[in-house]
């Protein structure tokens, strides 16, 4: 009977993540209908339930999964050294794969990963953020090494000290509030920001903050250098909102930093995007992009070479793998570019650039 169960289970998950797969490839529809509608509403309520207890229940329960693995691999490994194998079967063991797998891909669509097909940021900017060249590169370069310059002058001026983190998770649904007046489409509603309980060991797995699609939180590691957390908050709430790739994160990110008006946001966001235009820039014009950083002041060269010293830190033997494994992620989930996909935000600044006269 249990078989029998588990055939019909098996069949059910096949279907309904067929329908799913099919479904995300019409990118109107899942705007309009997922992204826009049901993602919406449903978000909503998991930040109104959730959200609103203390610490990360995304986190204990990512803790919990982490235990239950190495548990039942030791027993595994247990079982095999005292052969106690006999009712051992792999085709009952490929469809618990199966199961768990598909269970996983189904809940994950649900709850988040179809704003990975979606139309996005850039059909509600009206921006083209693909188009650009050379020249814009070095524009922007130039640009936003004058903005990170200014902005952080008047933060050394004024002697203005980062936050502790409720301020800054206050500050960022505040900024939040703000753009909503100005894009009507980032309407911030039931927030949810929580320190991660795992920051530490995200320092060594090379990640600032994440969304946790299966609670609804966004999880920041408050452990990094501290003038990069504002921009870290802001991407990770546009993830709560349902833009899922980490480029069109990262220019929500800077369109609420810019309404903000808060040096602190802006100074996060335009030292953020100079270093991913600057690498832009790089592979194509590796003397122009040396040039820029060189134009940089002391005060943010200093909070790079910080940041610099505290990745090598933290740098460890599995973190090419981990690297590896979240490149691999992007590349199935609509982002071709992997890894540098937060690089291609550059796109959008100087497509913004472009239609705004500033940024």
């Amino acid at each position: 009977m249990k078989s029998i169960n588990k055939n019909y289970l098996l069949s059910a998950l096949i279907i309904l993540s067929t329908t799913i797969h099919f479904y995300g490839r019409n990118a109107i529809s899942v705007e309009k209908n997922y992204s826009n509608g049901f993602f919406v509403s449903f978000s909503e309520l998991l930040r109104s339930g959730i959200g609103k207890l203390p610490f990360s229940i995304g986190d204990l329960l990512y803790g919990i999964l982490f235990f239950v693995i190495i548990a039942q691999g030791c027993l595994f490994l247990y079982r095999i050294i005292n052969r106690k194998l006999q009712d051992f079967s792999i085709v009952g063991l490929i469809k618990k794969l199966l199961i768990t797998c598909l269970s996983i891909y189904v809940i994950f669509n649900i709850f988040w990963g179809l704003n990975y097909n979606r139309k996005g940021i850039a059909s509600q900017t009206n921006l083209s953020p693909d188009q650009y060249n050379h020249v814009d590169l070095n524009n922007i370069n130039k640009l936003l090494v004058e903005k990170a310059n200014h902005t952080k002058s008047i933060l050394v001026n004024n002697k203005r000290a980062y936050p502790d983190d409720e301020h800054l998770f206050t500050g960022t649904i505040n900024a939040y509030h703000k753009a909503n007046a100005i894009s009507p489409f980032l309407n911030y509603s039931n927030p949810s920001i929580k320190k991660s309980l795992w920051g530490w060991l995200g320092n060594y797995w090379g990640f600032t903050g994440y969304y946790n699609p299966f609670t609804g939180e966004a999880q920041i590691n408050t452990t990094v250098p501290k003038f990069q957390l504002p921009f870290v908050c802001c991407h990770e709430v546009a993830h709560q909102l349902g833009y899922a790739k980490e480029n069109e994160a990262n220019f929500v990110a800077f369109l609420v930093a810019h309404s903000s008006g808060d040096t602190l946001f802006l100074y996060s966001a335009y030292l953020d995007l100079f270093l991913y235009a600057n690498r832009n820039l790089y592979g194509v014009d590796s003397a122009s992009a040396k040039q820029y950083r060189e134009l940089l002041s002391d005060a943010v060269k200093n909070d790079i070479q910080e940041l610099i010293t505290f990745n090598k830190s933290h740098h460890n033997i599995m973190e090419p793998l981990i690297s590896n494994i979240y490149d691999f992620f992007l590349r199935s989930n609509q982002q071709p570019q992997g890894m540098m996909s937060y690089d291609q935000v550059t796109g959008y600044i100087i497509a913004y650039y472009k239609k705004n006269g500033d940024i």
